[in-house]
């Protein structure tokens, strides 16, 4: 079930730079289909205020969420409880994927729970597509922070749906993105 990220990783970044980084890093993906919940516990070689940052703030959203070549673009955000983070998950060609993330609770740089849905242009909730409720908690050891993420669905069908959709592949591939991210930072 868990892994480690190799020690040593190359990462190619605009075809000519090479970054080393050295990191042994936890990641682990566990689908639940009892309870209907994935969780997700990836550990960033960076500091605590900086991951939250990262999965609080657009500006840097936009660098990570969504697996290349595929990039987020934010319409509008308010995080906050009862905000908002309106985005599109935008192909190379211009295809654009809706989403909706509705904070519910916050709590400063220890965690978040929001409902997750797929929606049009205008954050109208798509109900034919999957919609969670995410639980995402932060704690850090060092220069290390680990991310917990407990996706919590109505019934077994949306979350085979999710996983269908290649959600575990393309959340890991946006994960390496955050990896480089913070190797530049």
């Amino acid at each position: 079930m868990g892994r480690q990220i190799q020690p040593i990783r190359r990462i190619i970044i605009n075809n000519q730079k090479t970054i080393e980084m050295k990191y042994n890093l936890a990641y682990d993906f566990t689908t639940d289909k009892v309870n209907h919940t994935i969780t997700i516990k990836r550990e960033f070689a960076a500091e605590r205020a900086l991951v939250w940052d990262a999965f609080t703030k657009s500006e840097l959203l936009e660098k990570w969420f969504a697996p290349k070549p595929w990039k987020a673009v934010t319409k509008s955000m308010d995080f906050r409880e009862g905000g908002h983070w309106l985005y599109a998950m935008v192909s190379p060609e211009g295809e654009k994927h809706w989403g909706i993330t509705n904070y519910v609770t916050i709590k400063d740089k220890a965690g978040y729970t929001a409902k997750d849905a797929f929606t049009d242009e205008e954050g109208t909730i798509n109900p034919a597509l999957p919609q969670a409720v995410w639980d995402t908690s932060f704690s850090s050891n060092d220069d290390r922070t680990m991310v917990t993420i407990v996706i919590k669905y109505d019934d077994l069908s949306q979350l085979e749906e999710t996983i269908k959709m290649g959600f575990k592949e393309g959340i890991g591939m946006s994960f390496e993105n955050l990896d480089e991210l913070f190797a530049n930072k």
